[in-house]
C-alpha cells in the first residue's frame, strides 16, 4: 500500500490544509493529521476512517475515555493526553467568544456560546447566563443536573442566583445528550414558569436554548417567549 507521502500534494491532508484551509478537510483527514502516522498496512487516513466508523462519528470518538481510546492498535496514553489537551484548548478558545463584560449581540452569539459550553456533557445539564441591563455577561452557572424536566428545575433557585448576581436579564439553556435539539413540551413549560418567576423580581428571560449534537434551538425564535 502506498504511503501518504506518495499521494499527490492536493490529496495529502497536511498539504491540502495549507493549500485550501482546514475547512476543506474531511473528519478523517483532520484526525489523520492529529494521529500523524498509521499502523502497519494502514495509513493515518485509513486508521482515522476505521476509528470514525467503529465509534459512530467524530463526537463519540472524541468523547471516549482513556481505556476505550487506547484500545485502538497504535494508540496509547501519550496520544490520549495530546487529544485532551487539543480539545481543552479548543474549548477555551471558543469560550472567549463571550467573556465577563462582553455584550450579547444576537441569538447567534448565544448559540455558539452554549454549544461550546454544553455540547460535550454526557448527561443533561441546565445552565444560566446572567446579564446586566446592557446584556453584558455577568456570570455563567450550571445549576441542575440529571433529567431536566419541570420537577427538577426549580425557578426559586434560578431567581435566587439572579438576585445574587444583581442580574437584569438571563438566558437559560440545557442540553440533549441524545444529540436531538428539538424542544419538548416540558421544555416549553419550564420556559414559561421561569419567565413568570423571574419577572416577579424584574429580571427578563431573553431565551431558552436547547443544545443538541450539531444543532441549537432557540425557544424565543419558536415564539415561546
Amino acid at each position: 500500500m502506498p504511503s501518504i507521502r506518495d499521494w499527490p500534494d492536493d490529496e495529502r491532508p497536511r498539504e491540502k490544509l495549507l493549500l485550501r484551509g482546514a475547512s476543506a478537510l474531511s473528519d478523517a483527514e483532520l484526525l489523520a493529521i492529529f494521529l500523524r502516522v498509521g499502523v502497519k498496512g494502514r495509513s493515518a487516513v485509513d486508521l482515522a476512517r476505521d476509528m470514525l466508523k467503529e465509534h459512530g462519528g467524530l463526537r463519540r470518538l472524541l468523547e471516549l475515555d482513556q481505556t476505550a481510546f487506547c484500545a485502538t492498535h497504535g494508540l496509547g496514553p501519550a496520544k490520549y493526553v495530546q487529544l485532551q489537551a487539543v480539545l481543552e484548548l479548543a474549548r477555551r478558545h471558543l469560550e472567549e467568544i463571550l467573556q465577563r463584560g462582553d455584550a450579547i449581540q444576537s441569538v447567534a452569539d448565544t448559540r455558539r456560546y452554549f454549544m461550546v459550553r454544553m455540547r460535550h456533557h454526557p448527561h443533561e445539564v441546565f445552565s444560566c447566563l446572567f446579564l446586566d441591563n446592557k446584556h453584558r455577561v455577568i456570570q455563567y452557572e450550571e445549576l441542575f443536573f440529571g433529567t431536566i424536566d419541570s420537577s427538577s428545575v426549580h425557578p426559586r433557585q434560578v431567581v435566587k442566583r439572579a438576585l445574587y448576581h444583581n442580574a437584569a436579564a438571563a438566558i437559560v439553556a440545557h442540553n440533549h445528550p441524545s444529540g436531538i435539539a428539538e424542544p419538548s413540551r416540558a421544555d416549553e413549560l419550564i420556559t414559561v414558569r421561569l419567565k413568570e418567576a423571574l419577572a416577579l423580581v424584574d429580571v427578563r428571560l431573553l431565551d431558552h436554548i436547547v443544545v443538541g449534537d450539531s444543532q441549537v434551538v432557540s425557544l424565543a425564535e419558536r415564539g415561546v417567549l
